[in-house]
Formats: C-alpha cells, sequence, structure tokens
C-alpha cells in the first residue's frame, strides 16, 4: 500500500480516512507555512480511533472528514496500523495528539507578530483560564480573541455573528473546541465562508489546557491506554462512546486485513 503525496506530506489510510505520516515538527511547519500565506482556509484534525471509526460508519461524517487538509494520526493504535505499511526508516515513534499540537503550535510561534490566534468554543470559564495559562507560558503569543458560543443549535444570526468575529480578530490560527463531530462539521460547513487561516478541531485540548481535566499519564499514552485513563474520569460521559467505536475500529480493522 504505497503512501500518496497530498500538500507535501505522505498519507495512508486506516479504515478508509487518510492520515498524515507526520510528527508535531514536521506538522506545525505545515500549519505555519499555511497559516503564513493566508489564501485559503486550511482544515487540521488529530483524530484518533474514535473518529476514525465514526467516519467510517457514518457516510455524512465521513464525507466531512475527506474534506479535511491535514488529519494528524491522535492515538497510538491508529500508530500501529499506520507503521504496518512503512519501510521501517519511516514508521512513526509517537502520536500527534490535538492538546500537544496546540502547545507546540504556540511554541514554535511565540514572538512571530505575523501569527495570532483565536479561540473558539467551550464555556466563558474554560476558555479564561486556557487563555490565562497560555498568556503564562507563552507571553509574546498574540491571542487575538476569543468567543464561547450559547449551547445547542445556533440560529443563522448566530452563525454569521461568529464567523465575523473570527473576520474582526484578523486571526490566522483558529481553534475550534466543540466536541467531536460538532466542531469538524462547523470547520467544513462553513470552509466557503470563513476568513481565510488554519482551523483546528482539537476537541478536549481546551478542558486539559483550562486544568478542568487531567490528561492521562505519558506511559498510558505511549501504550495506546489513554481510553483507559478517560473512561474511568468520565465514565458516564465516554462510556458508550468507546464502548461502541473501538469495537467497531477494530472490527474494520480485521474486515480490512481479511478483504485486502
Amino acid at each position: 500500500m504505497p503512501p500518496n503525496t497530498t500538500n507535501t506530506l505522505f498519507t495512508l489510510p486506516v479504515i478508509g480516512l487518510s492520515f498524515a505520516i507526520t510528527t508535531y515538527g514536521k506538522a506545525v511547519d505545515w500549519v505555519i507555512d499555511r497559516a503564513l500565506a493566508a489564501d485559503a482556509v486550511y482544515a487540521v484534525s488529530a483524530a484518533n480511533a474514535h473518529v476514525a471509526a465514526l467516519a467510517r460508519s457514518e457516510k455524512d461524517f465521513g464525507d466531512v472528514m475527506r474534506r479535511f487538509d491535514l488529519v494528524c494520526p491522535d492515538g497510538m493504535p491508529i500508530v500501529w496500523c499506520l507503521n504496518l505499511y512503512l519501510p521501517r526508516e519511516q514508521r512513526l515513534v509517537e502520536r500527534v495528539c490535538g492538546p500537544t499540537l496546540m502547545l507546540e503550535t504556540f511554541r514554535k510561534t511565540e514572538g512571530d507578530q505575523r501569527v495570532s490566534h483565536f479561540i473558539f468554543g467551550g464555556k466563558q470559564s474554560t476558555i479564561d483560564q486556557m487563555v490565562a495559562r497560555f498568556t503564562n507560558l507563552f507571553p509574546s503569543s498574540r491571542i487575538a480573541g476569543s468567543y464561547s458560543p450559547p449551547f445547542g443549535e445556533w440560529s443563522e444570526e448566530e452563525k454569521r455573528k461568529i464567523i465575523q468575529k473570527i473576520q474582526d480578530s484578523g486571526a490566522n490560527m483558529i481553534w475550534v473546541g466543540l466536541g467531536c463531530p460538532k466542531q469538524e462539521r462547523w470547520i467544513i460547513e462553513n470552509k466557503d465562508l470563513l476568513p481565510p487561516g488554519v482551523y483546528f478541531a482539537v476537541g478536549a485540548a481546551f478542558t486539559f489546557h483550562s486544568g478542568e481535566i487531567r490528561q492521562a499519564p505519558t506511559v498510558l499514552q505511549k501504550f495506546g491506554l489513554e481510553w483507559v485513563y478517560r473512561l474511568l474520569m468520565e465514565p458516564r460521559r465516554l462510556f458508550r462512546r468507546y464502548l461502541v467505536y473501538n469495537s467497531l475500529f477494530i472490527y474494520y480493522m480485521i474486515h480490512d486485513a481479511l478483504t485486502e
């Protein structure tokens, strides 16, 4: 299964979703180049087994994910699957998860006045805590604006208001934390209306960076067991997700291996 070249990064499919063969360094360089070009809307996702299984099982969401310009392998099961088809010297040694991608992007762009950030999604208290932390960690970074949208479905007026706030901020890196699959759908459904920039679907990054939820210990992440930690932390919210979609991921992997 030879890799395909897309936007200078190789990609390989895992249960039908194409993932970039990338590291944090390469991914950050990719998004900085696109943000500085300011010539289009670029959609970036850090997708795990749940996202891949959802994209495979729900055609409309699969169509959404296929319009993303960069899909990073967030989750060691994704990394392991990709490595099955890569020569030893190209194999990945770590995943590229949304929260860390956010940190690394802020770190690499700190002090670069050509880059500014917009934070969109989550509760206002979550945004406030995260912005305070990032201001402390990266004092020379520019956070041009933020917005906590109302809960539930948005009116057409609210949708226009959101886009206008991003436009007015002048930001070229927009971090979207609305939860999966809402954040991915919002980016793609509005891709032709949004101002140019890089739009990141980063899910739980906001709650991790605000300190509301602790991220799994590194050793659990390394061995692909972050889902166990998160399930223990939020069993009622995440039980069905992991039971259904982790099982679907395994099923699709076996199915595809037997039918290749």
